[in-house]
């Protein structure tokens, strides 16, 4: 094969569309199903524990670490079964699909604890229930949702279109969830009954989503998901099908792109800024003296980024460039979380919400691109190492959700607890106050800050351009990886 062939089969792979609108849609529809779980139990499960179950909420914030580290260990698991699968659905469609039941079945039991049990019980109802749901449900269905990026399509432009639709139902249905809970909870009467009720409202609607997202797309056959332009045999296309590699190799091709690792940081950082926001609930009903604030708040979080996630595909095109969208939107993200400070100091919440918009419009861009970044960190593992591992990478969506949210709610449930809290008083200590205005405030605005700097180093998209130069025109660098 010529190198003006190979270099115009690698342009046409990149370039080819392959999903039509609908699929698109399709697609990000099933976060809508994701993150019925995922906003239900980041903003709601630990105030529903401590202020209508009793529970601690130190002990709470360490069953989820613990729970957290099982999550870790089946997110690598998961990740390998997908590789592995191959069925008439596909290899993750399969995962996503059947393990939401089990997803919508947990939800319903973590806001069921029966009042009637002992403390002991209680605990042990919540822990069996909620690792059930992250390490075992949630796993293989967020595993297998985001996998499918890699899965159906090809094209760069079509995997960050992809990315932004995905995420705009994300932060609608979390904007749904955080401005509607509060007064469906109360509607329902109030109380654990009424917790539960909500919960098994949001696991059907999760579970129909979910069902019409799976059926909307299809994964691409292997013989056009693998072609690659440098490679002049079927023969070599057919065993790199078939060597698969073993999980331990796997994990190594994991631990030797320093791409990868940069987005699991990323994914972990970005969910304890979640976890830290997620007090919310307790700032505005214990700091600005009304709970009604936290649903003002989620609209001014949520509306600009679901604005910002809209425009991320045309912004990422006009720039021409990934990483200098996501750098500069978090760099405006820190700022804006700075002036959120400012501005609750000066007893401005106008101000407050102003500034709170101003940081969710610099974040939004990393969220509707991470999805392309990790299918760019595949593709690295495969120029560099002739090895798919599209599940294992996808696994750091999941890996990293879990790990930080897990460190996220159990840094929240130490600090509380060491801060004097006292469950449902409308009184609380001076200590427990000053600890509320540093998590909700401060936290957030450090870690982004620290997103930042890792983020001005995850060159992926020019390291993958540089070793696509060189297959192209025959040569190959030894160690690739290092590139960017």
């Amino acid at each position: 094969m010529s190198e003006t062939t190979r270099t115009t089969a690698a342009d046409d792979s990149r370039e080819k569309k392959y999903l039509r609108w609908y699929n698109k849609v399709g697609y990000g529809a099933g976060d809508v199903g994701g993150n019925v779980v995922y906003a239900f139990i980041a903003f709601f499960v630990m105030i529903y524990l401590t202020d209508t179950v009793g529970l601690n909420p130190g002990i709470i914030g360490t069953l989820i670490m613990v729970a957290r580290i099982f999550d870790g260990i089946s997110d690598i698991f998961f990740g390998s079964l997908i590789d592995k699968t191959h069925t008439k659905m596909g290899k993750a469609r399969p995962w996503m699909f059947w393990a939401y039941f089990g997803c919508a079945a947990m939800i319903v039991a973590i806001f069921a604890i029966p009042p009637s049990l002992g403390d002991f019980a209680m605990y042990a109802w919540f822990f069996i229930t909620y690792v059930l749901l992250n390490a075992v449900f949630f796993t293989a269905n967020n595993i297998a949702f985001s996998t499918l990026t890699a899965l159906i399509t090809k094209n760069a432009e079509e995997r960050v279109q992809m990315g932004s639709i995905r995420f705009v139902f994300a932060f609608g249905t979390s904007l749904l969830i955080q401005v509607s809970t509060v007064g469906l909870v109360e509607a329902f009467g109030g109380g654990a009954e009424a917790w539960r009720n909500v919960a098994i409202i949001y696991a059907l609607v999760g579970l129909i989503v979910n069902t019409i997202s799976v059926f909307s797309v299809r994964e691409l056959p292997a013989e056009v998901l693998y072609e690659r332009g440098d490679e002049d045999a079927e023969g070599e296309q057919a065993a790199i099908v078939a060597d698969k590699p073993t999980l331990l190799a796997s994990l190594k091709l994991l631990v030797a792109n320093k791409y990868y690792l940069m987005i699991v940081l990323v994914f972990i950082l970005g969910q304890v800024a979640t976890a830290m926001l997620g007090m919310g609930i307790y700032f505005m009903k214990y700091i600005l003296g009304d709970a009604g604030y936290f649903s003002t708040f989620a609209w001014f979080i949520n509306i600009p980024m679901i604005l910002m996630l809209m425009a991320t595909p045309f912004i990422v095109k006009w720039a021409g460039s990934i990483y200098w969208v996501n750098l500069y939107g978090y760099i405006i993200g820190f700022i804006g979380r700075l002036l959120v400070i400012v501005a609750a100091f000066m007893g401005n919440i106008p101000l407050m919400l102003v500034f709170t918009a101003v940081g969710s419009i610099g974040m939004a861009p990393l969220q509707g691109t991470l999805n392309a970044l990790i299918a760019e960190a595949s593709e690295n593992t495969f120029m560099t190492k002739n090895k798919r591992i599209d599940g294992m990478m996808f696994s750091a969506t999941s890996l990293g959700v879990k790990f930080g949210g897990g460190i996220g709610v159990a840094v929240t449930g130490w600090l509380l607890a060491a801060s004097g809290y006292v469950g449902d008083s409308d009184v609380q200590p001076e200590s427990a106050l000053n600890m509320l205005q540093f998590m909700y405030l401060w936290m957030p605005a450090i870690v982004l800050g620290i997103v930042a700097l890792v983020l001005s180093r995850l060159k992926v998209e020019q390291a993958n351009k540089k070793l696509r130069a060189e297959l192209a025109e025959g040569g190959h660098d030894e160690n690739p990886l290092v590139v960017g």
